[in-house]
């Protein structure tokens, strides 16, 4: 052990300390409520994917569309080439 992990190892609290019950149990529950919002908020973006799809809209693209606006557009652009080739050695697009 070097000397920066014995450091690390020093000041890094002890996870068995009876103090650290009370940390641990404040992170659990932390995260469980994150989870519980988790779920209600995927629960409100399939309820706008139904709301879209009654409207004649596909969530299949949509959910494509909104991928591909968080990408680049060189991301996009060679995304696109990637298919393209894949496509063509599958022999789904004829060859230009």
């Amino acid at each position: 052990m070097n000397a920066s992990q014995k450091m690390k190892a020093m000041t890094k609290p002890d996870p068995l300390n009876a103090n650290s019950d009370d940390d641990l149990r404040r992170y659990i529950e932390r995260i469980e409520r994150l989870e519980e919002e988790k779920s209600g908020i995927a629960a409100d973006i399939r309820a706008v994917y139904l709301e879209a799809n009654a409207q004649g809209f596909f969530p299949k693209i949509m959910r494509m569309i909104i991928r591909l606006r968080v990408m680049e557009t060189h991301e996009i652009e060679e995304q696109e080439n990637m298919v393209d080739l894949y496509k063509h050695k599958l022999n789904m697009i004829r060859s230009q």
